[in-house]
């Protein structure tokens, strides 16, 4: 958790985090996708990345498919609605394989 700590540590007086009540300072989702654009240039990495493309990727290939309940993953999101997150992350084929491989067990 010492991660997390200085992360809280860095931002306690930032001018942002201290207006809005916060944590850790909140951005616009242009300027969020700015920020993706540089790193996927400095990466090397040639897709289109943007902050709705990142939860996508969070939701599945970060949670899900890791065996991350979508309830626990709803809340992550901040999704007000399970019907929501059912439809923000889609499941990976992966994640059907280890389910259906589950049932095998239970005859």
């Amino acid at each position: 958790m010492e991660i997390p700590r200085q992360l809280i540590e860095k931002y306690s007086h930032h001018a942002k985090c201290i207006n809005d009540g916060t944590l850790l300072p909140r951005y616009s989702n242009q300027l969020m996708n700015n920020f993706l654009k540089e790193i996927a240039v400095i990466t090397n990495i040639n897709k289109n990345i943007t902050f709705h493309t990142s939860r996508h990727t969070f939701a599945t290939t970060v949670t899900l498919s890791r065996g991350v309940p979508i309830e626990t993953v709803s809340n992550m999101l901040g999704h007000r609605s399970m019907k929501t997150t059912q439809v923000y992350a889609r499941i990976t084929d992966q994640k059907v394989a280890e389910d259906i491989a589950k049932l095998k067990w239970m005859d």
